[in-house]
Formats: structure tokens, C-alpha cells, sequence
């Protein structure tokens, strides 16, 4: 489902991947790949995955493309979205050697590679890629047994995208974090699933703070920890006066 906010059509294709497009031409992707939302095949042993609609999805039409931390860098994602002249924004903190999974090398992807920090401000293809800190309070509610975050800070980071004047914001996998209500957002990407982020409660807490044109929310539903009750939250969203899009199109 292709969703329009002003001379953006944004469009969600399952997990934390995100496509935007400009009025212009210009593509953005959040976070491709994973769990089958380019392929539509899904890792073994994933118990409660949602099912994806079949695909071979090998557009290539990135001209920029945003990875916020290892738990979502997937390079064969990103071949499939990517060209020569596309620019690669990842955090600096991506290790792909250390990521459990079969990855290919930062070196390896095609187009240019741009490591971000946490607090980088820059403009790749008239894109202007703001990035931010994203993790789990210590003593928040999503932890290990043994009391780390899941996402420790400076594991990963969020972006701010101002894309034709429309200001997109995805946190990342993280808590609300203070000075999240403090962006000024057109276009919120909200995680609900819980379990490793914020959930739905918080998530529409901070969309009402926010009070964009839109919220979409995202990374959710894909496997059984991310299950979360998703008109549940469009209600309480759409109850505060914020107007929200919800797109139930990738799941059985």
C-alpha cells in the first residue's frame, strides 16, 4: 500500500524497511531486507514470522539508502535496492563481522558508503539525512536477563529526513528517548511491536507530542515478540486528533 503525504509516496514493505519516494524521482530506503520483505521467503527457525506476499524485489532505484544498526543491516537487501551512484548512510557502529548472520562486507555493496555518527547532519541527493541516538533505557523495560538493553546505546542510531520540504522521522530501535518530542515531523515511522522498542502505548504517546501530518507505524507483526494490537493503536492515535495510516498488507 503506497501511502501520500504531500509530494511523498511512502510506502512500508514489512519490518523496519521503508520506501520513499520524491516528487522529483528521488528513492529513500530505511533499513531493507530481512525476514523475507524483498524476497518473499522468511529465515528458517523464526517462529510466528508473517508470511510476505511472493517477490523478487530488485528495483535498484536507490539514490539513498539508511541503515540504523546490525539488527537490520542485511546486504543482500541493500544490493537489491541499490545502484553505482547510490549513497549507503550507515552508522558507524555496523560491524558486519560480528553480525551472526551470512552478510557481505561494508566494502562489498555497491554505490558509496558513508559512515554516519550519532549526531551527523548531512545532504546526500538533496536528501537531508539527520541522525540521532536510539536504545533501550537501562532501566527500562527492555532488557536481557541479565539486565542489558537490547539495543545498548551507541549500538545504533534513528533518522530525521527532509525530503522535498517533509520532514520523515524513524527512531530506530529504541525507546522514547528525551528530546524525540522536541523534532519537528511531518511523516512519523513509529516502531510499536514492543518487546525490543517501544511499544504501541508510547509510540502514540510520542505521536501525539509530535502531532504530524502522518503516522505510519512500522516494525511490527513480523515475527511472534513484535505482535502487537495495530488498530488498537490506529485508534488511539487517530483519537488524539492525529490522522494515521495503517497498511495490514504483509501479514496472513
Amino acid at each position: 500500500m503506497t501511502v501520500s503525504v504531500e509530494s511523498l509516496a511512502i510506502d512500508w514493505l514489512g519490518y523496519a524497511t521503508v520506501r520513499i519516494e520524491s516528487g522529483d524521482g528521488t528513492v529513500v530506503y530505511l533499513d531493507p531486507g530481512r525476514y523475507g520483505v524483498l524476497t518473499g521467503e522468511w529465515e528458517p527457525d523464526t517462529p510466528g514470522v508473517a508470511h510476505p506476499e511472493p517477490r523478487d524485489y530488485v528495483p535498484g532505484d536507490a539514490d539513498v539508502v539508511c541503515v540504523t544498526h546490525d539488527h537490520h543491516y542485511d546486504s543482500d537487501g541493500i544490493e537489491r535496492v541499490a545502484n553505482d551512484d547510490t549513497t549507503v548512510a550507515v552508522y558507524e557502529a555496523v560491524y558486519p563481522p560480528g553480525i551472526d548472520r551470512d552478510v557481505a562486507s561494508l566494502d562489498d555493496l555497491p554505490g558509496e558508503v558513508v559512515r554516519v555518527g550519532e549526531h551527523d547532519d548531512d545532504l546526500f541527493a538533496d536528501v537531508v539525512v539527520r541522525s540521532l541516538p536510539a536504545y533501550n533505557d537501562p532501566d527500562g523495560p527492555h532488557t536481557r536477563e541479565n539486565g542489558e538493553p537490547y539495543h545498548p546505546e551507541g549500538f545504533g542510531v534513528g533518522f530525521h529526513l527532509t525530503i522535498d520540504d517533509t520532514r520523515v522521522f524513524w527512531p530506530g530501535d529504541t525507546d522514547v528517548l528525551p528530546g524525540h518530542e522536541e523534532f519537528d515531523v511531518d511523516v512519523f515511522l513509529p516502531p510499536i511491536g514492543g518487546s525490543f522498542t517501544m511499544d504501541r502505548h508510547s509510540a502514540a504517546d510520542l505521536a501525539a507530542a509530535l502531532s504530524p501530518t502522518l503516522t505510519i507505524p512500522i516494525h511490527y507483526d513480523t515475527f511472534e515478540a513484535l505482535e502487537t494490537d495495530s488498530r488498537a493503536f490506529a485508534a488511539d492515535v487517530a483519537s488524539r486528533g492525529v490522522p494515521v495510516a495503517l497498511d495490514e498488507s504483509r501479514g496472513d
